[in-house]
């Protein structure tokens, strides 16, 4: 193979890896990382209208019922979303904190409208108190539950009805472990909803009790539905330059976990298990999710579906046993609203630490963390424990990367005779080849023998940048002077500067191919990386720092032990 076969190929590689990997992002539904195309804004929540008059309890924006899916066979049409504002008497709002949590219930079906975290900056990074739940002009996000009607019809109390919020406490003070939210329904159809929240110190997640009281004369059998409902828009500071999930998420303990495009549920494309008896349904964005989980062994239909223009909900629907005159049936679900922090989603459900998006290499991401985390717990510092964990790779690699920058001195050594060869048979290349062949033999130098060992460590760095971009743990997490937030890109461009500046060294360092149009091509890909790491975080700008340095100091060793001395291979663009 001569050298402008191994060049060439070294450019295909390089461009095929990239157009691979966006072209696995576009069929994961996310936007391209590296060629992204221009999305239109998704419009922002619809202005509020009446609610319907109608017996069956409005849609979103006065739209009327939505049928439930056919995934809900027996059930009576589900309610839609409740709109950003409807015109209500009762209608009150209800602030509780907790020592993690600020939470706003509506007593319109006493559905949680809003969620904010005291100890979490907001998008900006300054202020205190990041909102996730919310139900105003701008965003709508609320998690809603009620009744409907099964197999034997009727009325029952929904997220749009009128609800009494009962007193008590709502504020977890010193000294007190729980906290509990009720609130209660006027009667429909002589059924009355009571809807208990209990709210625990150092948690995210909350028990929510349904108290389902028959007071009818005749015998009753509701479904229990509970859902999440949130717009399409964008999430402000959202980045161009590098894409992460949004949208709702199914886990079934047949089907795992499912992430479906809010573009999917809009076409009707949606293809997820419809009936199951355990799992939960989430509303995932970056670093945030909500989710309800019902008990394990308890049979529900799960659905999907648009609701509104715009508003788009994702649930499950379990039917409850009959209910006798005078009886009261209760079901208690989890509501989890909250970041997502590895080993606190792994203790409340199966399968919910899945809402923390690694891709398709979860398998190597989820030690990666684990790593990075106990890298944490000795060092107090998520930058230097980045740099601990490249430090522990580069030492787990070194064999794989000393042969490869062996055969990368090889190649350099044997450089000035292939040249002289190339130049002297320049008007021969059938001869050039045949002599380059032979130079390789004699030599024992193999061309591609500085890629495989490093083709074989791109899928543990595709995933620690996974481990980086998707830790809820490098928000607002500072290193050292400037770096205040290792989520956020470099504000004064110190790091790109740098990643710029090492990777450029790395090329030099490498041999020139003989051709100069293959050496100049040999720099374009590290310059696109290079200009594209200005926008990244500044944790995965870190890394690849790190791993640069690393790399350059082991090169350079090997280098100087094979008696190549190392020198600075720079482009001539003439």
């Amino acid at each position: 193979m001569n050298d402008i076969r191994r060049t060439i190929l070294w450019v295909i590689f390089g461009f095929s890896m990239v157009l691979l990997w966006d072209q696995w992002q576009l069929f994961n539904g996310n936007k391209a990382t590296f060629f992204p195309s221009p999305t239109p804004a998704a419009p922002t929540a619809p202005a509020a209208k009446p609610a319907s008059t109608s017996g069956v309890p409005a849609g979103p924006v006065g739209s009327g019922a939505v049928p439930a899916p056919a995934a809900t066979p027996g059930a009576a049409a589900l309610p839609g979303a409740v709109p950003t504002s409807t015109p209500s008497a009762t209608k009150q709002r209800l602030v509780v904190t907790t020592d993690l949590l600020t939470l706003t219930f509506d007593t319109e079906g006493g559905t949680l409208v809003g969620s904010a975290f005291p100890k979490l900056k907001d998008v900006d990074g300054k202020t205190d108190g990041f909102v996730l739940l919310d139900e105003s002009a701008a965003r709508v996000y609320v998690a809603q539950s009620g009744l409907i009607a099964g197999g034997g019809g009727g009325s029952f109390p929904t997220h749009k009805t009128p609800m009494t919020a009962v007193p008590g406490e709502r504020q977890l003070k010193d000294g007190q472990d729980s906290l509990e939210v009720k609130f209660e329904s006027a009667e429909v159809g002589g059924v009355k909803l009571v809807k208990t929240y209990t709210l625990k110190r150092g948690a995210y997640d909350i028990a929510v009790r349904h108290d389902v009281v028959n007071n009818g004369a005749s015998a009753v059998s509701p479904q229990l539905y509970t859902q999440l409902v949130r717009d399409g828009n964008k999430l402000p500071g959202e980045s161009a330059f590098y894409s992460t999930f949004t949208g709702p998420a199914i886990y079934t303990e047949a089907q795992k976990y499912q992430k479906i495009e809010f573009s999917d549920i809009e076409k009707n494309k949606v293809d997820v298990e419809k009936q199951a008896s355990n799992g939960f349904v989430a509303m995932v964005q970056h670093y945030f999710a909500t989710a309800w989980i019902l008990p394990d062994g308890l049979k529900r239909d799960i659905f999907l579906r648009k609701v509104d223009t715009n508003l788009y909900a994702v649930g499950m629907i379990t039917p409850l046993q009959a209910i006798a005159p005078g009886a009261t049936q209760s079901t208690t679900a989890k509501l989890f609203v909250g970041p997502q922090e590895e080993k606190r989603l792994e203790a409340i459900a199966p399968g919910l630490e899945l809402v923390k998006d690694y891709g398709w290499l979860t398998i190597l991401a989820k030690p990666l963390y684990w790593l990075l985390d106990k890298l944490y717990s000795f060092i107090h510092n998520w930058g230097w424990s980045i740099v601990a964990l490249v430090v522990l790779l580069k030492i787990a690699f070194y064999w794989l990367n000393a042969k490869a920058y062996a055969s990368m001195a090889k190649m350099k050594a044997v450089n000035p005779k292939i040249m002289e060869m190339r130049e002297r048979l320049k008007d021969k290349p059938q001869e050039m080849q045949l002599a380059m062949m032979k130079i390789y033999k004699e030599e024992k130098v193999n061309p591609m023998g500085g890629c495989f060992p490093i083709m074989i460590q791109i899928p543990v760095f595709i995933a620690l940048y996974w481990v980086l971009l998707s830790s809820v743990e490098m928000r607002n997490a500072p290193w050292i002077l400037w770096i205040k937030d290792l989520s956020s890109p470099d504000p004064f461009y110190i790091l790109p500067l740098l990643m710029t500046a090492t990777t450029m060294l790395q090329t030099a360092l490498n041999p020139t191919p003989p051709d100069p149009m293959q050496a100049k091509l040999m720099w374009f890909m590290p310059l696109i990386f290079s200009v594209m790491f200005f926008f990244f975080p500044a944790g995965l700008v870190l890394y690849w720092i790190t791993n640069n340095i690393l790399s350059i100091a082991q090169q350079w060793v090997i280098n100087t032990r094979m008696g190549v001395p190392p020198q600075f291979n720079l482009p001539k663009f003439k």
